[in-house]
């Protein structure tokens, strides 16, 4: 699948009418895609720090559950997420040409954030 055919069919399931308000869509997808990662953050925490078994498939849905979130929020801003994405890589490959490196991670330029 490619990935603004996964945001086509995502946004299928979305609240049409807050649909219809880009900032509502907006609000929607921030708070959601808040409570989403909060959710990928407690399996990890119940993992590390409270001697549950690592509950991948669980985890694996709740990602799925933020990509649905980002999506929704991309559209909130018009845009796909593929170009998303690809803001994003060519953010990381002008901070690290050469891949990750700790000295330029202690010295970002403040312009990249």
């Amino acid at each position: 699948m490619k990935i603004n055919e996964y945001q086509e069919l995502a946004l299928r399931t979305a609240n049409t009418d807050a649909m219809k308000i880009k900032e509502e869509a907006m609000l929607n997808g921030v708070l959601g895609l808040n409570g989403e990662a909060g959710e990928v953050a407690d399996i990890v925490k119940k993992y590390r720090y409270q001697g549950h078994e690592l509950d991948k498939e669980r985890l694996i849905k709740e990602l799925g559950d933020v990509c649905w979130y980002v999506a929704l929020l991309a559209y909130s801003l018009d845009c796909d997420l593929e170009t998303v994405l690809k803001k994003n890589i060519d953010k990381l490959k002008k901070r690290y040409p050469e891949g990750f490196e700790k000295e330029r991670s202690l010295h970002r330029e403040s312009e990249d954030k």
